[in-house]
C-alpha cells in the first residue's frame, strides 16, 4: 500500500484492522512501517481536526525535526498551535493559540513551528533538564539561530526563564540524551569538562573521543546507557578501552541510575578523585533539577496533570496520543 494513498479514516471506526489515533481519527492498521513513518501517518491523521493554518509545535515539533526527547510520559499528547479563534479540544491534543510571528517550515509535508518557538513552548511545561537535551539535539542539527535565540531570551514570554538557563547550559557536542544528563550533572558539581575529547597515543594516532574529559586531568568521564549492553558495541568498547589503556586516560562509566538514585555517591567520587571537600549545596542544586524533570516521578506527575487540564479531561488513555 502506498503511503501517499494510505489516507486517516475521519469518525468512529472500530474493528480489528483500524486503530485509534484521538477522538473520531482513526488508521488503517499496517506491520510494513517504521516508527517514524508511522509518527508522520499519525499527524497527518490529526491535521483532519486541526484548522488549516495549524502547526506541529511542542514535543510533537521536536519529534518531527528528528531532535532528540527527554524521557517524555507514554500517553504524551499531540502538541499544534494555531491562529483560529476556535482551537480544537480533546483528550490526547493540545491546540495552542500562535500569537507571534513564526517561521514555520514542513517535514515530510506535515507543518512544523519554528525551532525556537518550540522550545519555548517545551519550556512551559518542561524543566532544565528536559530543555538542555532538546536544545543539544537543535544545535547538533544545525537548527537553532542564536540570533532568534537571543530575542526570544530578552522578552518576558511565558517559559523564557527557564529556557534561559537551559540555553545558558547546551553545547552542540552532545551525542546522546545520556550525555547531556551526565554534562549537566558535571557542571552544577561545579566540575569543568570537555565535550567529545580527542584521545591520541605518544605518536598521535587518532584512538577515538571519549564524552567528556576533566579539565586539568587524565580522567575521561561517560555514559553508559542501553546502546553499550548490546553485543557489537560492547565488543566496540573493550577494543576502544584496550587501545586507550595504553594511553595515561582513565575511563569511568555512569549510568542513568548513577545519577538520578544513587548521585551522592558519585558526588562522593568526583570530590575524592579531584581532592576536595563535600559541599551538599550542589547535590541539592543538582536534586532540584531532577526534580522538576521528566525524569522523577513527581516532575512526570506535574506534567500529566497539567496536560489533562489543558485537554479538560480526566481520563483520556483509550484516546491518548504519541505526540513525543
Amino acid at each position: 500500500m502506498d503511503l501517499d494513498s494510505d489516507l486517516p479514516i475521519r469518525g468512529e471506526i472500530r474493528g480489528s484492522g483500524v486503530r485509534r489515533v484521538s477522538h473520531g481519527v482513526g488508521l488503517t492498521v499496517r506491520d510494513d512501517l517504521d516508527s517514524t513513518q508511522e509518527f508522520h501517518r499519525e499527524l497527518r491523521a490529526m491535521l483532519l481536526v486541526l484548522p488549516p493554518d495549524a502547526v506541529f509545535t511542542h514535543v510533537t515539533g521536536a519529534k518531527l525535526l528528528g531532535w532528540r526527547l527527554p524521557a517524555l510520559p507514554e500517553q504524551t499528547p499531540y502538541f499544534a498551535a494555531t491562529r483560529a479563534d476556535r482551537r480544537p479540544r480533546r483528550p490526547g491534543l493540545i491546540c495552542s493559540r500562535l500569537t507571534h510571528d513564526s517561521d514555520g517550515s514542513s517535514v515530510a509535508g506535515l507543518p512544523v513551528e519554528a525551532p525556537e518557538e518550540i522550545l519555548l513552548r517545551c519550556a512551559r511545561d518542561l524543566g532544565v533538564l528536559d530543555l538542555t537535551i532538546l536544545i543539544d539535539a537543535a544545535l547538533e542539527r544545525g537548527h537553532l539561530d542564536p540570533q532568534k535565540m537571543e530575542e526570544i531570551l530578552a522578552t518576558g514570554r511565558p517559559g523564557v526563564v527557564r529556557l534561559r538557563r537551559a540555553w545558558k547550559l547546551a553545547d552542540p557536542k552532545a551525542q546522546s540524551a545520556g550525555e547531556t544528563l551526565l554534562r549537566v550533572f558535571h557542571d552544577v558539581m561545579d566540575v569543568s569538562v570537555e565535550s567529545q575529547y580527542e584521545i591520541h597515543d605518544d605518536e598521535g594516532r587518532f584512538l577515538g573521543r571519549g564524552d567528556l574529559r576533566v579539565v586539568g586531568t587524565n580522567l575521561i568521564h561517560e555514559y553508559d546507557g542501553a546502546g553499550h549492553r548490546g553485543k557489537g558495541q560492547h565488543r566496540t568498547d573493550l577494543r576502544r578501552e584496550r587501545a586507550w589503556s595504553t594511553t595515561a586516560y582513565r575511563r569511568n562509566g555512569f549510568t542513568l541510575d548513577d545519577l538520578l538514585n544513587h548521585a551522592a555517591v558519585v558526588m562522593h567520587e568526583l570530590d575524592r578523585l579531584l581532592d576536595r571537600p563535600h559541599r551538599p549545596a550542589r547535590l541539592a542544586r543538582w536534586h532540584s533539577l531532577v526534580e522538576e524533570s521528566l525524569y522523577s516521578e513527581t516532575g512526570r506527575t506535574r506534567v500529566m496533570n497539567r496536560w489533562k487540564r489543558q485537554m479538560g479531561v480526566v481520563e483520556w488513555s483509550r484516546s491518548a496520543g504519541r505526540g513525543g
